[in-house]
């Protein structure tokens, strides 16, 4: 019932830059691993990258990897997911997720976010 809000999606040329936002009212984010996900016209839902809850440990898909880095801050409730490098494969809408626990590997989602859309296109 309780929702994630995402904030920070937009129109970017390729090679270009975004960072995204996740955070939550009234209940703290930092109890739980936080993952980000996204959904392209025409595909299924894919697991983009997850952070633990600590910020101690991350994980990312391969097709992102070294042009994404996901980072928390606590103190501000907040989960970020820098995007550089975007490719047009990159186009779809985002979603983070709470996950059950503290870790990535529980793959039991407790909140999502509405989404934001990503598109990049020159």
């Amino acid at each position: 019932q309780l929702q994630l809000v995402e904030s920070g999606g937009g129109l970017v040329q390729p090679g270009g830059s975004l960072r995204l936002s996740c955070g939550a009212s009234g209940f703290t984010l930092g109890y739980n691993a936080i993952g980000w996900f996204r959904q392209a016209p025409g595909k299924e839902r894919e697991g983009v990258s997850c952070i633990s809850s600590s910020g101690g440990s991350t994980d990312y898909a391969d097709s992102v990897k070294g042009r994404f880095t996901i980072s928390r801050d606590n103190a501000k409730n907040t989960v970020y997911l820098q995007m550089n490098s975007l490719k047009p494969e990159d186009t779809g809408v985002y979603y983070c997720a709470a996950l059950k626990g503290h870790w990535c590997f529980y793959k039991e989602y407790q909140y999502w976010g509405q989404g934001t859309q990503v598109t990049v296109s020159s």
